[in-house]
């Protein structure tokens, strides 16, 4: 059975519970995707299935996933296509439309982004470190200091933290807990926050 769906973070706002208390939610424009491919065959050697998210024409797409979606009887393009893991990928159909009605309010589900890029930061950015002498004469405010001795092992050592690309990776929000479903307007209202800009794309799966 398909537990996952693609969306968009359409941003960040606050409901209120029933003490009158502020909880931070994530809205999430979820669905509606279409089944574009289906894996289950021992070629395969894994069950999965290939989403569609946000139909566009079939002509908008490059020449490789145009001869991909044809081979698999699809009609339109999609501004994205990904994988998900399923139990039994054989009882799906190509085409099956997946809507956010399978998530239901009170589950707990894992979303997955792209994290906001931050380009190349310092140590006390990147890391936390904590900043050199702020007064005159001294020669390092933000400098990430010794990176190791001369002597021995005379190099650095693996995995030392240092300057470098901030963002713009991977990341797994675990056992988010859905607020709302509103399957009428393919929303989807989780608590807490979820990885990315606004208008971003994220996976969201059940919890387990």
């Amino acid at each position: 059975m398909l537990n996952g769906i693609i969306g968009r973070k359409i941003g960040m706002t606050r409901i209120f519970d029933t003490d009158g208390q502020a909880v931070p939610v994530t809205v999430i424009e979820a669905g509606p995707c279409f089944v574009v491919q289906r894996k289950f065959t021992a070629r395969d050697g894994y069950e999965a299935v290939q989403l569609g998210f946000a139909r566009k024409s079939l002509a908008k797409a490059n020449k490789p996933e145009r001869g991909h979606l044809e081979k698999h009887g699809s009609k339109s393009a999609f501004e994205v296509l990904k994988e998900i893991r399923v139990a039994d990928a054989g009882a799906l159909e190509a085409g099956q439309e997946v809507t956010v009605a399978q998530f239901a309010i009170g589950e707990r589900v894992t979303i997955t982004g792209t994290s906001k890029g931050k380009g190349f930061q310092g140590t006390v950015k990147r890391h936390g470190f904590r900043r050199g002498p702020m007064s005159h004469g001294s020669m390092s405010h933000r400098a990430p200091g010794s990176i190791g001795a001369s002597a021995f092992p005379s190099r650095v050592i693996k995995g030392k933290r240092l300057p470098g690309h901030m963002g713009n990776e991977r990341v797994t929000v675990k056992n988010l807990e859905v607020i709302d479903v509103r399957p009428e307007d393919n929303l989807l209202v989780v608590k807490g926050a979820v990885p990315g800009p606004r208008q971003g794309i994220v996976l969201i799966r059940k919890a387990g």
